[in-house]
């Protein structure tokens, strides 16, 4: 009998890309989603598969959220309100509540889950990992805003304030979410992860590096830096660094990520566990920005002007040991990856800008800051 699956979020970058690789193998796959606006512009987008029964509606509605888990066996939690959006009461309304109320009514029900696989982050850790000259390993706060502000980015030992050298992260580094979304993440992983282990449900939570792939939405300009970077630059308008440019992210080919969720629903031996999914392997913003600029064949240069957002990480790479240590490994690498992204974003229509108005939100909601001149 085939596995049923429900995709919360699958007519996002990742949750479609779930869909696909679940119907490839085999499953039954249901989708719930919401279709936001700020992500489908456009409604419905086609790329949703037929194959997989499709549910038009919002998690955080209790019959909804009943009805979509009605003969199910596993879950794979993708949807959630992301990036670096204004809001603060409906991330958590989302992303908390959301998740919350659906393990309740698994639990209230009794339903015959067998694994929930959560789509988790790196945005749940405060700092990178990082290494001092004097102390080794080392765990950085979250760097001050008073600190930024006078244009210091580097991350400093916690011991002796040297400048330490980043180096992979692993899941035992402290967390705690230094932006709403990061917090919501946290709460997340440890609602599910202790609702997991209280019900006696398998539970993971997958911490994903920046995701990019094809379908990563043109129109949200809070999320994605491959995909503003394309569309500012196709517009023939720089590419906006904050800091200096020099900060440096693990980056995901959204296949890859998908295969992640699979691998993680089918054994047993990250059941219970926070897990990196990433590369291993940090990239400046600055070489991202070039590397498009290159492919686009749109040469202009990124725009710096001294601005930052408080409690942003400077750098952040995996540390994949884990998730290796069962079979897992990256297929796509960065440079084919932007290069199907670009080949994808070029068969869409009317690819605008809509970073620019947005930036200008981020800085009134004081979001965005400058450093002091």
């Amino acid at each position: 009998m085939a596995k049923r699956a429900l995709v919360t979020g699958g007519a996002g970058l990742i949750g479609s890309h779930v869909t696909d690789l679940l119907l490839r193998e085999g499953w039954k796959v249901r989708v719930l989603d919401n279709l936001e606006p700020n992500t489908h512009r456009r409604g419905k987008p086609a790329w949703i598969n037929p194959g997989a029964e499709f549910i038009e509606g919002d998690l955080r509605n209790h019959d909804t959220i009943t009805a979509a888990l009605d003969k199910i066996d596993m879950i794979f939690h993708q949807a959630a309100y992301g990036g670096y959006m204004p809001e603060i009461a409906k991330f958590v309304h989302v992303n908390s509540l959301g998740t919350a109320q659906m393990l309740e009514v698994i639990r209230e029900k009794k339903l015959p889950i067998k694994k929930f696989v959560l789509a988790s982050s790196q945005a749940v850790y405060s700092e990178g990992a990082g290494e001092c000259p004097e102390h080794g390993l080392v765990f950085p706060p979250v760097r001050p805003v008073e600190q930024l502000r006078k244009g210091d980015w580097q991350v400093h030992c916690p011991i002796c304030g040297a400048i330490t050298k980043s180096v992979p992260t692993p899941e035992n580094a402290p967390v705690g979410g230094e932006t709403v979304y990061g917090l919501t993440k946290v709460d997340q992983e440890r609602l599910v992860l202790l609702w997991g282990k209280q019900v006696g449900i398998p539970a993971v939570a997958l911490r994903y590096s920046c995701t990019y792939g094809p379908r990563q939405s043109i129109f949200n300009p809070y999320t994605g830096v491959i995909a503003i970077f394309c569309t500012r630059l196709l517009n023939n308008l720089p590419p906006v660094l904050y800091e200096d440019g020099e900060q440096t992210r693990d980056f995901s080919f959204v296949e890859d990520i998908a295969r992640a969720n699979l691998l993680a629903a089918e054994t047993d031996k990250l059941d219970g566990l926070p897990v990196n999914v990433g590369s291993g392997r940090g990239v400046s913003i600055r070489e991202i920005a070039e590397t498009i600029s290159n492919a686009l064949e749109v040469d202009i240069a990124p725009e710096i002007n001294g601005e930052f957002r408080p409690g942003e990480m400077r750098h952040l790479a995996s540390d994949t040991t884990r998730i290796r240590s069962v079979g897992y490994k990256p297929e796509v690498d960065l440079t084919d990856g932007i290069s199907r992204y670009i080949e994808w974003i070029r068969s869409q229509s009317d690819i605008r800008d809509y970073f620019s108005e947005a930036a200008e939100i981020l800085r009134n909601k004081g979001i965005v800051h400058r450093v002091a001149r």
